[in-house]
């Protein structure tokens, strides 16, 4: 199988919708079903779903458990208690990022949700320092994960779970059995949207999808492509475009995830000298405000000099201009700088802003 394309457990639903497939991460995925524009919308006005089980699932369990995380991760793990979620990073020892992650703390163990294409990197960096008192699996093979996402998702899920899932605040994680499976249900996604992520065994994922689409209101199924858009909109940074082993979270302005005070976490000391002396460049946030879309690669031009490269770009669904990400020079990456971007060969207006661009908060519903 050496190259083959790994597959998830709900393939043959997206092939039975006549999803767009291509590989991704080292999987073949879903990229849309109908238009990326139709299902960036529906998330933000109904409910949609993603199928996200090329995601990562590290487990980390033992009495040595939270302090171990606490000397891997950037954030304070002290600070969550079982039934609670945090977003965090996992660096290397000067600082560049291996990935960003979500660590839930569970009764009896940890379980860190890891990008798909980091998953070995994670593991192999995690595994480096791990203590005798603490054990590390890799459940990716086992678990599913299934986002379902947006205002609706509540009347999407409620005749299929019980009461607990609908208890949770934002970035809690409860057990509970949905259409008869047993489920991992998270109050997190990637989206800017209310909405869960449901995490079930392998086998019981076709069950969990099924039961959804025969909602009275199904959730539209969603693609890579709009979960692109979406997370665009909101400033929310991808592996591979915003962060990488060459930037550090307080480059990429995720210093707010850093427990910087009294963090051990290996790389904070380079990360505290970064907060304390700045950095050459810093990730900022844009909206074109004349016609055209930016791409990763368009250059940033300050007057008339070169400065920076998008990493991000697209024509936002939900406002209808082209945004987009890029590293810039630090005294222009906060908001109200006015810019130009390079669309092939066209220098195109654009204005720094704050995030998210689109004034949804993932904490309502």
């Amino acid at each position: 199988m050496s190259g083959a394309q790994l597959r998830t457990p709900l393939h043959a639903r997206h092939v039975a919708l006549g999803a767009r497939l291509a590989g991704f991460a080292g999987w073949e995925m879903p990229l849309l079903y109908s238009s990326p524009s139709a299902e960036h919308r529906a998330v933000r006005s109904a409910s949609g779903v993603f199928d996200v089980s090329h995601m990562g699932q590290l487990e980390v369990a033992g009495a040595g458990s939270r302090a171990y995380l606490q000397s891997m991760l950037t954030n304070d793990v002290t600070a969550i208690g079982p039934g609670q979620g945090q977003y965090s990073l996992l660096l290397q020892d000067d600082g560049g990022t291996v990935d960003d992650l979500i660590v839930y703390a569970l009764p009896d163990r940890y379980l860190l949700v890891v990008n798909a294409s980091n998953t070995d990197a994670c593991r192999q960096r995690l595994a480096e320092r791990l203590p005798g008192d603490v054990t590390l699996a890799d459940r990716s093979r086992e678990l599913a994960m299934l986002a379902l996402q947006g205002p609706t998702w509540g009347e999407v899920l409620g005749p299929l779970a019980g009461p607990s899932p609908f208890d949770l605040d934002y970035f809690e994680i409860t057990e509970d059995a949905v259409a008869g499976v047993p489920c991992l249900v998270a109050r997190t996604g990637y989206t800017g949207e209310a909405g869960v992520e449901l995490m079930c065994p392998w086998d019981g994922a076709l069950a969990v999808w099924d039961a959804l689409m025969d909602a009275p209101a199904p959730p539209a199924p969603c693609g890579l492509v709009a979960r692109d858009t979406l997370r665009m909109e909101m400033g929310y940074p991808l592996y591979g475009q915003e962060l990488s082993t060459e930037r550090t979270p307080i480059e990429a302005g995720l210093a707010w995830a850093c427990d910087l005070e009294g963090g051990g976490f290996a790389g904070a000391e380079v990360l505290r000298a970064q907060r304390a002396e700045g950095t050459a460049e810093r990730l900022c946030i844009f909206s074109l405000t004349e016609p055209g879309i930016p791409r990763p690669g368009h250059g940033v031009v300050v007057e008339g000099d070169r400065v920076g490269t998008v990493t991000s770009g697209t024509l936002s669904p939900t406002l209808e201009v082209g945004i987009g990400m890029a590293y810039v020079p630090s005294e222009v990456a906060g908001a109200d700088h006015d810019l130009s971007i390079d669309v092939r060969g066209k220098l195109k207006a654009a204005r720094t802003a704050r995030r998210p661009l689109v004034g949804t908060s993932p904490k309502k519903g």
